[in-house]
């Protein structure tokens, strides 16, 4: 439990930095996805068991730090470097829709419509992102927080490529990153020139949890098979959002490159599927 909690919380941490991936996806690949969906929704409820307690720090602990540490440098390959990210993330994301099939089988009607519903929705999402919102208010890094806080939680729902069609997340990730900064030059005044931006961002990811966690844990115990088909839906659905990118395919040479890191990422994610699967065999 240690050991998976702690991988999936780090990759649970990368992924709400990364347009595209899904950290609820990541927690699933890791074996950790039920235990931390519940572990949510019992705090949520003020229910605080020995095992819940556990899970929550360990997966919450591992998550924040890699937040923390690598906000900045995941900033700057997006900013410098978006077509060679965005074919990972393509690939990223791909890798998860073996997982969320697994968990639906046997596949029924209602999985199937619940995937167009879901494809659906973020194609108007992705259709919407060339006019997103930027910068906005308290309201809108709120609502940015609930967004990243359901990444958390749904396999299939990126946080950061909702941040990114909001038009929040480099501003969110370059304040992560200020503060990070100030704090090591212990420049307080710094850190709270970022309280603006990550306040309400947090306090976003505390509704959000609460709500999402309690919300999808009803639903899969009463409608699972429409559940997991919008989650499959959401999943296939963001890769609309990441493709086409800026300028990939001026050469032959870049559309090698791109299908090779689409794959590289998509072989990533099965990777983590299998280590999830042999740990909890183990």
């Amino acid at each position: 439990m240690l050991v998976r909690g702690t991988c999936g919380g780090v990759l649970m941490g990368l992924a709400n930095l990364v347009p595209g991936i899904s950290g609820g996806t990541m927690l699933l690949a890791t074996g950790i996805y039920r235990s931390f969906v519940e572990a949510v929704a019992d705090a949520s409820r003020l229910r605080f068991r020995a095992r819940s307690v556990v899970v929550l720090a360990v997966v919450g602990g591992a998550a924040l730090l890699s937040v923390v540490l690598l906000a900045g440098v995941m900033k700057e390959l997006v900013e410098t470097r978006r077509w060679i990210m965005y074919s990972l993330f393509i690939g990223l994301t791909l890798g998860g829709v073996p997982l969320v099939w697994r968990e639906a089988r046997p596949i029924r009607a209602s999985f199937l419509g619940g995937t167009g519903a879901g494809f659906l929705l973020m194609a108007l999402l992705a259709m919407s992102s060339a006019t997103g919102a930027q910068d906005g208010g308290f309201l809108m890094l709120v609502l940015a927080g609930v967004a990243g806080a359901s990444a958390m939680i749904l396999p299939g729902i990126s946080g950061a490529y909702l941040l990114l069609i909001l038009g929040q997340y480099e501003r969110i990730l370059g304040a992560v990153r200020d503060a990070k900064n100030g704090a090591k030059a212990l420049d307080f005044g710094a850190v709270s020139d970022t309280f603006g931006v990550i306040v309400p961002v947090g306090i976003g990811v505390v509704v959000g949890i609460a709500v999402v966690s309690n919300l999808v844990r009803a639903l899969l115990h009463s409608f699972q098979q429409q559940t997991l088909g919008v989650l499959m839906g959401l999943l296939c659905g963001s890769v609309l959002g990441l493709y086409p990118f800026a300028d990939t395919f001026r050469t032959n040479r870049r559309v090698a490159i791109a299908a090779a890191l689409v794959f590289a990422g998509y072989m990533t994610t099965r990777l983590i599927d299998r280590f999830g699967a042999s740990a909890d065999a183990d």
